[in-house]
């Protein structure tokens, strides 16, 4: 385990735009309360890509979450694509593929990779269009998604389902193509050992900062001043001056990077028992699910 100087949380964004207004970035310190990073117009996500290569040139010591799935489920089915002779047999290579299918796609959107004939069978496309190996119901999990489910932690839904306000597919497939196109610029935990020094990413998922924040569960977003004020309080950390307009993605990156402080000093989120070899290779895992 590491001591981390400096904390962020990018909640991200998987529509199809070059500046999506769900990215929202937050960042905290040792000390003083979390403040929001504001380009103008808006974040792009090439944007948060040129933010974390300079993180990684500076060596900044920082801890980096993003709101995303970093793979798609793999243990269920042996695979991540039955059927598909081309399936990725691990997550840096299925990385590779969504960003190699998609690079004609501007804005590391994944359109052409969702078109593709042998992905588009996987995934569940709208109300009247769901692929032939879509399993129903909610969809193919991952162990960590499932594992979230079971105890109770958060309610994680399937990468595969692309249709719906609480759809994460898009986003995690667009954060695919992030994590390829840095290339190996910074380390991604749990396929990456945590070095000594440097930015190093971790998969978070901003319900379980919420909920440790005291917010409630089913009612975990946060719309206003006196919300936020709540939360950080919670967490013991003071609040930033008054924001010029409160939503979701701000408050969502201002509480998580502030638990993530907070988070980062338990070992056992840096080992859970049910993170394998296999699964970190493989899967990834939500860093703070035990």
């Amino acid at each position: 385990m590491r001591n981390f100087e400096n904390f962020a949380c990018v909640d991200w964004s998987g529509a199809r735009i070059e500046r999506p207004p769900g990215i929202a970035v937050a960042t905290i310190g040792s000390d003083g309360p979390p403040a929001l990073l504001n380009p103008s117009p808006r974040w792009s996500r090439e944007d948060v890509k040129n933010w974390l290569l300079r993180l990684a040139d500076n060596k900044v010591n920082i801890l980096v979450g993003f709101d995303l799935s970093t793979a798609l489920p793999f243990r269920d089915c042996g695979c991540y694509f039955p059927e598909w002779t081309e399936s990725p047999k691990d997550a840096r290579s299925l990385w590779r593929l969504v960003d190699g299918l998609s690079r004609n796609d501007p804005w590391m959107s994944v359109g052409n990779f969702l078109q593709h004939p042998e992905a588009q069978r996987h995934f569940r496309h709208g109300r009247d269009n769901v692929g032939d190996l879509f399993t129903g119901g909610i969809g193919r999990l991952r162990r960590v998604e499932q594992h979230q489910r079971d105890t109770g932690q958060a309610n994680s839904a399937s990468c595969f389902n692309l249709v719906g306000a609480a759809q994460v597919g898009k986003s995690s497939l667009t954060g695919m193509r992030l994590l390829h196109q840095l290339e190996g610029t910074i380390p991604v935990w749990p396929f990456d050992p945590v070095p000594d020094s440097g930015p190093v990413i971790v998969e978070i998922y901003t319900t379980i900062a919420a909920l440790a924040a005291g917010l409630p569960r089913g009612r975990s977003k946060v719309r206003d001043r006196d919300g936020l004020e709540k939360a950080l309080g919670k967490l013991d950390v003071p609040s930033p001056a008054r924001l010029d307009r409160y939503d979701d993605h701000r408050t969502d990156a201002m509480i998580t990077a502030a638990w993530m402080k907070q988070a980062s000093r338990d070992p056992r989120l840096w080992a859970p028992p049910e993170l394998t070899s296999e699964i970190a290779q493989k899967e990834g895992w939500t860093f703070g699910v035990f």
